[in-house]
């Protein structure tokens, strides 16, 4: 599951327009190694934080800046976590024979070293398969755990999407793979009424057709971790405060899938977000910060405008893992 960056990819600009994070503190890199593999972490602290620190990972296509635009609405609640885990982002190439497991313990092996003991976690798309394995290896260091346009099964679009894709950028193919990778994250127009259809459109083919051959390497080596380990295991999720959430016309990983993935959470919320699908923290930006802020001061999630209602799906046994 490669989520989109949606202009990320560049590092900390200098004198860019918009407002920046309310009372922004120190903000700091640490180039770290996990297993002979450099890896870099982005730290915004708050010195005056009201929860625990919020651990961001994005999906494949996303970097240690993806949330740079986020940061407005959460670096004011608490200390903010971002990483280029090894294989994704500006960090060291990783072997698709290292498996999920690995780069959950990359993640332990960051909060140990720049001591942070204990995390609020999100994760996105891809970020939900680390993060969720992370959890369930490390359950000590989570408070709690939200999810968004996540699932614990490959979606079928995704597995008949990849061989194609990967002999077209093999082909250097750009255009093609980039046409093709559009089409499956953004939703059918027909779908329902998404905030910013064509915009982000528009943004995530000028991300795809500007990728380095670095980042191409290091997708196509992504799909086929993916393909090769599976995204799920069914180990012991610890019982911590749980949200799941998805554009309510995510096409990709449904709300259906999003469904499956809390149903296997101790209590797990799960809700959609109205006028948004796969992309829904790019779509609706300031409404999704809004959600995890929400979460992570446990304050009501129920009843927002650009929710729909807050289920909390049975729990039954977890589909077999692709």
């Amino acid at each position: 599951m490669r989520t989109a960056v949606i202009a990320a990819q560049d590092p900390p600009r200098t004198g860019r327009s918009g407002p920046l994070p309310s009372a922004p503190e120190q903000v700091e890199e640490r180039g770290l190694v996990f297993g002979g593999f450099a890896y870099t972490c982005r730290i915004v602290r708050q010195r005056a934080p009201q929860t625990a620190p919020l651990l961001l990972l994005g999906g494949s296509s996303q970097n240690r800046y993806s949330w740079q635009s986020h940061e407005r609405w959460l670096a004011p609640l608490c200390t903010l976590i971002t990483v280029d885990l090894p294989g994704y982002g500006g960090s060291d190439f990783l072997p698709a024979s290292y498996d999920i497991d690995f780069l959950a313990d990359a993640v332990q092996h960051m909060l140990t070293v720049i001591d942070v003991p204990e995390v609020n976690l999100f994760g996105g798309c891809f970020g939900e398969v680390v993060g969720l394995r992370f959890a369930q290896r490390h359950p000590e260091s989570v408070r709690r755990a939200i999810f968004a346009a996540a699932a614990i099964r490959l979606p079928e679009l995704y597995s008949e999407a990849v061989p194609r894709l990967s002999q077209t950028l093999a082909r250097g193919d750009i255009g093609q793979a980039a046409d093709g990778l559009v089409r499956l994250f953004m939703s059918n127009p027909e779908a329902g009424k998404v905030r910013r259809h064509a915009a982000v459109s528009r943004l995530l083919q000028h991300q795809f057709m500007n990728q380095t051959p670095d980042d191409i390497r290091k997708a196509v080596e992504h799909n086929t971790r993916l393909t090769t380990h599976g995204c799920y295991r069914p180990l012991p999720v610890p019982a911590v405060p749980s949200l799941v959430f998805t554009g309510e016309y995510d096409t990709l990983c449904t709300p259906q899938m999003g469904r499956e993935l809390a149903a296997t959470m101790p209590g797990a919320l799960f809700t959609t977000v109205r006028e948004a699908d796969h992309l829904v923290t790019v779509e609706r930006r300031e409404e999704s910060a809004d959600l995890i802020a929400r979460f992570c001061t446990d304050r009501p999630v129920d009843g927002l405008p650009y929710c729909n209602s807050v289920e909390v799906p049975r729990a039954r046994r977890a589909p077999a893992p692709a």
